[in-house]
């Protein structure tokens, strides 16, 4: 569960970055091309499409490198896919006196709040005080003048109007007049500060993708990184197998960052033989979030907690209408792919979330969408997450120079954890983050309100520029599913119907 920055020389990290055949595009448009990705030479590859991977794609052209992205499916499908989509600051860490984690947060937050400003807005939360424990009044009052105090550049280059507000305490009434079904019953009053949120983590990864394709990046989704190319022992490449033609391909870079997610130490372990470089790396646990299909119960985000020993504390969200909760957390054995939780442990929230709320009424019925993935555990077989990333270079322990492995712990930190990793790799190279290109065509809400010839421009458009494969790819990864989850089937017909699409797998007429 600590940090762990094994750094080390790397294999040729630091170079000049490699001559390419072509400059690198002009547009933001993340193309699909396979063939012309391996006839090039790149400064490394990334394995993985999740978050991660894509802010070390992005942090690696801020100083002049051109990456190679690789997914083994789709951009941003596995548990960067079911974020509870909170960017939080560092209250919570306060708790624990984890100063480190709460600088690093708060710094985090800002960033996301400068850089995306159309992606990631202010978000009221509030915690009923019933005055047990820290949750009393004058102990969590004082947690929030801390909490200003300790973050107060958090505004600094942020936008007047994405600015976060400081916390304060307010009354009995004041609370009950935010959350009209809060339970009265020895409510001592309540804390009110505010973090930030994403209006659609889909969205974002795309956006911070696209970045990084405008600044050279190259990505291809469904291409799989089956085994290393070495030169001696020093990492050249990856040998890749192209999932829709089943192409064998080899692509070439001195350097190879593993960012797979619940698969990263599955990987290491495929490239890098010794057993001891794997066991640092991903522990799973479960983590998920429920969708549920009613108004949210306040305008604003909760901090509830059922009256039991030892209760975990959900976040809930008003989501667009509907409710968003979260999270919970459960143990997984060792070796775990599957984030799938089981109905008891569905059921066991949804009681959670009804004590802590009497008269929320939630039932199974009502959940729309389960958001599920897996986290690093803070122990083997433990349902705490770690609240510490590791990145392990390799070549530094005896394996392969220039191959690295990062396994992170939430979408927060990602970014920073990709501009260290890259630090690493590539030490003494200036960092200057290009500019971000504008939004793509999907990036405003409301889009299935267009009529359909609109709609259908907007969809070939995003299929054309964002290396749609899959119906799927598009409605779940490129599109926020709030935006057409009301109308249901309706909308997926209406999308087939608008780009030709028979059979939802092959490539849509654009």
């Amino acid at each position: 569960g600590t940090l762990v920055w094994v750094v080390g020389t790397g294999a040729r990290a630091g170079q000049a970055p490699s001559q390419t055949k072509e400059p690198p595009p002009l547009m933001p448009i993340i193309a699909r091309r396979p063939d012309h990705a391996a006839d090039q030479t790149y400064d490394l590859i990334v394995v993985g499409g999740g978050i991660y991977g894509v802010a070390l794609a992005l942090e690696a052209t801020a100083r002049g490198l051109r990456p190679l992205l690789l997914e083994r499916d789709d951009f941003g499908g596995a548990t960067s896919a079911v974020s509870l989509r909170v960017v939080h600051g560092g209250l919570r860490y306060l708790q624990t006196i984890d100063l480190p984690r709460f600088y690093e947060s708060v710094g985090e937050r800002r960033w996301w709040l400068t850089h995306f400003p159309d992606q990631v807005v202010p978000l009221a939360c509030l915690m009923p005080l019933y005055g047990r424990g820290l949750k009393r009044p004058s102990t969590f009052g004082a947690a929030l003048v801390l909490n200003d105090l300790m973050s107060w550049r958090r505004n600094a280059g942020v936008e007047p109007d994405r600015r976060l507000s400081g916390g304060r305490l307010v009354g009995r009434k004041q609370v009950a007049r935010l959350f009209p079904g809060v339970d009265g019953r020895g409510l001592k009053g309540g804390g009110l500060w505010h973090d930030a949120v994403m209006l659609s983590s889909e969205r974002l990864l795309i956006e911070m993708l696209r970045w990084a394709s405008a600044a050279g990046a190259a990505a291809l989704n469904y291409v799989e990184a089956v085994d290393l190319s070495m030169a001696g022992s020093i990492v050249d490449g990856v040998i890749a197998r192209d999932r829709l033609s089943g192409e064998r391909l080899g692509f070439r870079a001195p350097c190879v960052i593993n960012a797979a997610g619940p698969w990263c130490r599955a990987l290491a372990g495929g490239f890098d033989r010794r057993i001891a470089s794997g066991d640092r790396l991903f522990r799973p646990a479960l983590a998920f979030n429920l969708l549920f299909d009613r108004p949210p119960p306040a305008e604003v985000a909760l901090a509830v907690e059922p009256d039991r020993p030892n209760a975990a504390t959900y976040f809930l969200l008003p989501w667009k209408g509907r409710l968003m909760a979260g999270t919970f957390h459960a143990a997984r054995p060792d070796g775990t792919t599957d984030a799938r939780p089981a109905e008891t442990e569905i059921a066991a929230m949804i009681d959670d979330l009804n004590a802590a709320v009497p008269g929320l009424d939630l039932g199974r019925d009502r959940v729309v969408r389960v958001l599920a993935g897996l986290q690093p555990a803070a122990a083997p077989g433990g349902a705490e997450p770690s609240n510490r990333p590791v990145m392990l270079d390799h070549g530094a322990d005896g394996g392969p120079r220039g191959l690295y492995s990062v396994s992170g712990v939430k979408y927060t930190t990602a970014r920073l954890v990709a501009e260290k990793t890259i630090g690493a790799a590539f030490p003494g190279r200036a960092r200057a983050l290009p500019t971000r290109p504008a939004p793509g065509p999907a990036g405003e809400a409301g889009l299935f309100a267009l009529p359909d010839d609109a709609l259908a421009d907007r969809l070939k458009r995003i299929v054309r520029e964002e290396s749609v494969v899959h119906l799927d790819d598009l409605l779940n990864r490129r599109i926020d599913p709030a935006d057409w989850l009301g109308d249901g089937d309706a909308a997926v017909r209406r999308v087939r119907r608008l780009l030709e699409w028979d059979d939802g797998v092959g490539q849509p007429a654009a």
